[in-house]
């Protein structure tokens, strides 16, 4: 079975005299949560719309569970759920009202899965309470639900944490890696925050401007930002003499910090230096987060 269920290729898109999008290619593989990363107006939104059909292309393809042409695209896109930007709910129903009503988009009304669904985010005790009286997380918790109603194998969620407070990130957090884990549904989140997403991604796409940057995995990542230690010395160049002689790779940055990249411990590379009689004046381990390497690609891609 192939395990490409989505399929970017070459998809451009302007509007006006603005290219918001600029020949991006990326492929999403089943059973996985990836994180979609970019600065607003990067064109995250663009292309998840573009993926659900909700705007059409000017160039490049969208291939979905195989299907590329537009009377199979229209079939795939049901298996396909998704959230763009923030649900649209009635305030003065109730949750279960409000995905009697979504149900009705997809022609079915199978009270049994809005329960079935309803329970699976949390909701099922509140299921007859008003909407406008839920707090911002419940209401995104109820848009994933109505995203659920059709039983998708792929879900699209665009900031479904944006201005929730950390309570309700956890909730939704929880809720989307037991979706993956738990019900085999693959899961792609737009999102720009980025400690969240490290939390819950098991690959990342990086959008700039319009263009794909860089695509990897969770495993790459933190080999990318693997914990190193940072020293300063009163001579970083006998540092590193010292540390090459003892088999330590230390490499001096130019920036009057040495980079030391082996898996030792700082007591250890302390006590070299003080045998040797070298004064060290900063010693510290660092890991690059997510966000810090984040910025580093925009570096790379300006």
């Amino acid at each position: 079975m192939n395990d490409t269920i989505l399929k970017i290729s070459n998809l451009s898109k302007t509007y006006g005299s603005k290219k918001v999008l600029d020949n991006v290619s990326f492929e999403i593989k089943r059973g996985r949560i990836y994180g979609f990363i970019g600065e607003n107006g990067a064109g995250k939104t663009t292309a998840i719309r573009a993926v659900t059909g909700l705007s059409p292309i000017d160039q490049g393809s969208v291939e979905l569970f195989g299907k590329s042409d537009k009377t199979g695209l229209v079939e795939a896109r049901r298996k396909l759920g998704c959230l763009v930007e923030k649900p649209i709910l009635e305030l003065n129903k109730s949750a279960r009202a409000n995905l009697i009503a979504s149900q009705l988009l997809y022609g079915n009304n199978d009270r049994d899965r809005i329960d079935k669904v309803l329970k699976r985010v949390g909701l099922g005790d509140v299921q007859n309470k008003k909407v406008g009286n839920f707090s911002l997380g419940m209401k995104q918790r109820l848009g994933i639900a109505q995203a659920l109603l059709n039983n998708p194998e792929l879900l699209i969620l665009d900031e479904p944490v944006n201005g929730l407070d950390p309570m309700g990130m956890v909730d939704v957090r929880e809720l989307l890696i037991s979706l993956c884990r738990d019900d085999g549904i693959t899961i792609v989140v737009s999102s720009h925050i980025l400690a969240e997403l490290y939390q819950l991604a098991t690959d990342y796409i990086v959008i700039s401007h319009g263009r794909i940057i860089s695509t990897f995995s969770k495993t790459d990542l933190d080999n990318l930002c693997t914990t190193h230690i940072v020293m300063e010395t009163e001579c970083n160049d006998t540092a590193v003499e010292i540390l090459a002689a003892n088999g330590m790779c230390g490499v001096d940055n130019d920036e009057g910090s040495i980079m030391i990249f082996d898996n030792v411990d700082t007591k250890d590379v302390a006590k070299l230096m003080h045998d040797h009689n070298l004064l060290v004046t900063h010693l510290a381990k660092h890991e690059k987060t997510l966000e810090e390497y984040y910025i580093e690609l925009l570096g790379r891609g300006a």
